[in-house]
C-alpha cells in the first residue's frame, strides 16, 4: 500500500441499484479523487459493478475495493466470493468485520480467517472494529479489545502494512435509527486506545496500521473529525453516494 496522506472509504452498500446511477457516482467521485495528491480514494460498490469499475482505476490516487469476502479461495461455498476472484479482477482492498456483517452471524473467528485468507492472496484489508452501545462503566473498551485481538489472530508485523483499522461503532452509523457521530474527543479517545493495543500486541517500534472512523460523516464534521480526532481516514457511508457530499469531504481531508 502506497504511503498516502489520507485513506477515504467509500461504502456504498447495497446501493445503487442499477448500472447507470452507479457509474454516474463513479465517474463523480473519481473527478474529483483524481486531483487530489494527499487523498487515496477506495470506492466499495456492490460486488455487481467491480468488474466495471476496476479497469477505471489506472491512477493510483483511486481504487476499488469490496464490501466483503469468503475466507477460502475456491470450493463447495454457494454465494461466496473468494479474495482470488477478487485479487483476479482488479480489486485491492476489502472490507472485513463490518457490523453489519457480524450483525448477521459473522464471527471474530470467520472475520479472522478471512483476514489472514485476504492478505495472503495480497489484499490491502480494512478491519472494522466497534461497539454496539456505550455504558458509563467503559466496557466497550474491552470489547474494542477483543475485536482487535480476535480479528488480528495469527497476523504477523509483515502483514500490518497491507491492514486499515477502521473504528466505526455500530449506533453512530447513519443508516441506524438516531444514528449521530462521535465528538471528536471521543474519537481520538478511541483512537489513542487502538493505538496503544496493537502497540501491546505487537511492539512500540513496530510501524502501526492506519486508523480510520466510520459513523454518520458528512462534510460538516469532517474537519473536525480529522483534526481533532486525530485519525488517519474515513470509511464513509451514505455521503459516499452523494457527489457532492463525498467530494467535499475529500476536499476537506486533502487540505489537512
Amino acid at each position: 500500500m502506497s504511503k498516502i496522506k489520507k485513506i477515504i472509504i467509500a461504502n456504498w452498500k447495497m446501493n445503487p441499484t442499477n448500472l447507470k446511477e452507479a457509474k454516474k457516482v463513479f465517474t463523480g467521485i473519481k473527478r474529483t479523487a483524481i486531483k487530489l495528491s494527499n487523498v487515496k480514494t477506495v470506492v466499495c460498490p456492490p460486488f455487481i459493478y467491480l468488474d466495471d469499475f476496476a479497469p477505471l482505476c489506472k491512477e493510483n490516487k483511486i481504487s476499488v475495493g469490496a464490501q466483503d469476502a469468503f475466507s477460502k479461495n475456491k470450493g463447495s461455498f454457494t454465494g461466496m466470493i473468494s479474495p482470488e476472484m477478487l485479487k483476479k479482477n482488479g480489486v485491492t482492498f476489502v472490507i472485513l468485520g463490518h457490523s453489519e456483517r457480524r450483525a448477521l452471524g459473522e464471527t471474530d473467528e470467520f472475520i479472522n480467517n478471512k483476514v489472514r485468507m485476504s492478505l495472503k492472496t495480497g489484499l490491502n484489508v480494512v478491519l472494522c472494529v466497534g461497539e454496539k452501545e456505550r455504558d458509563e462503566h467503559g466496557w466497550y473498551f474491552p470489547f474494542i479489545k477483543d475485536q482487535l485481538l480476535s480479528g488480528l489472530e495469527k497476523v504477523g508485523k509483515s502483514d500490518l502494512k497491507n491492514i486499515l483499522i477502521v473504528y466505526e461503532p455500530v449506533w453512530a452509523i447513519s443508516g441506524n435509527s438516531g444514528g449521530q457521530s462521535m465528538s471528536s474527543a471521543e474519537v481520538h479517545e478511541m483512537t489513542i486506545f487502538i493505538k496503544k493495543v496493537l502497540s501491546d500486541k505487537y511492539g512500540i517500534n513496530t510501524s502501526l496500521p492506519k486508523i480510520l472512523y466510520g459513523g454518520s460523516v458528512n462534510p460538516k464534521n469532517a474537519e473536525d473529525i480529522f483534526v481533532n480526532g486525530q485519525i488517519d481516514g474515513l470509511l464513509v457511508g451514505k455521503a459516499s453516494l452523494d457527489i457532492e457530499d463525498f467530494g467535499l469531504i475529500l476536499k476537506i481531508a486533502n487540505k489537512i
